[in-house]
């Protein structure tokens, strides 16, 4: 109940925003699957992800917007319990996977959006997994995780993203929109591509495209005709990626001594269902993520699901 009380406390505070203009942000994601339930520990384990987005101040003639994003993440893959040892019941690996990335976001004049970014990091050891998830666990109470000397070994990290956006409809009262999102990766850990579908209901009048914090394009600076506006929606996200490498589950082409892989499952569906909403200069979300089986061994036939805790507080 006082979750539910601090949640729509946010929500009348975020009706007095005034109209102002922030030109940077900070944000901190979190995704573990303790936050869909307190019983499951695995595959998708956790991911932690620090940003920092700020606007051009050059003009671009044919853009909306043009922002840069600097970002430190940290994923975290286990069987389907952290705590086995025995090689057999590994049903996917152990990996860790850290990297820092910038990001070239560009919002266009007729409502759609090319993302691009380079990732450079480290797959395994490298990348601290153990260490971070039994840190995680000892401040929850949980059991240290075993098994870790059997994950994926040590190689760099290096992967391409990108991504495009574009509305496909909205209705006149702007209660309702739908956009078509397109995204790509290639690199050394990634390599996959995904379409989808990302639609809003508005519990106010939704921001466009090109002003809304569901697509990161809500900064804004004296070159800009937008401002800094209220936004409260649920949204639901439909997608199918094809996977072509993986190399948290298959081991990095780089390194071939990884002692346990698995094959891929070239075919996911994804969904994410979720709210954002604005705080005075927060933003602030959460989202549940469900994904079909990545891989033919895996002991969960019922695919994997966590959750999205989204921070994001605006700076001047």
């Amino acid at each position: 109940m006082k979750v539910v009380l601090f949640i729509i406390a946010l929500l009348l505070t975020s009706c007095f925003v005034a109209q102002e203009k922030y030109s940077q942000e900070v944000g901190f994601i979190t995704d573990n699957d303790l936050y869909v339930s307190t019983q499951r520990d695995r595959y998708y384990s956790s991911g932690v992800f620090l940003s920092y987005r700020y606007l051009s101040k050059k003009k671009q003639q044919h853009l909306e917007k043009l922002s840069y994003e600097w970002k430190l993440g940290h994923e975290i893959y286990t069987p389907i319990r952290p705590t086995v040892e025995t090689i057999d019941l590994h049903d996917r690996p152990f990996a860790g996977h850290l990297y820092g990335s910038f990001g070239i976001n560009r919002v266009f004049k007729n409502n759609k959006i090319i993302n691009t970014s380079l990732q450079l990091g480290f797959l395994g050891p490298n990348a601290f997994g153990e260490q971070i998830q039994n840190f995680i666990h000892n401040i929850y109470g949980f059991r240290r995780a075993t098994g870790w000397k059997y994950q994926i070994k040590s190689a760099l990290s290096l992967n391409i993203n990108a991504q495009y956006i574009k509305t496909i409809t909205s209705t006149e009262t702007n209660m309702f929109d739908l956009t078509w999102t397109n995204s790509g990766s290639v690199g050394t850990v990634f390599s996959n591509m995904s379409s989808g579908i990302l639609g809003r209901i508005g519990l106010k009048p939704l921001q466009n495209i090109k002003n809304s914090i569901a697509f990161n394009s809500h900064l804004n600076n004296n070159n800009t005709t937008f401002f800094r506006e209220v936004e409260s929606f649920v949204f639901f996200k439909p997608s199918l990626q094809y996977v072509f490498y993986d190399a948290t589950l298959q081991g990095s082409f780089l390194n071939k001594n990884s002692v346990v892989t698995k094959e891929i499952k070239p075919i996911v569906f994804n969904i994410e269902l979720g709210i954002l909403f604005t705080a005075n200069r927060f933003n602030l979300g959460y989202s549940y993520i469900y994904n079909s089986k990545r891989s033919e061994g895996l002991r969960s036939r019922n695919g994997h699901k966590y959750g999205r805790i989204t921070v994001n507080y605006l700076l001047d």
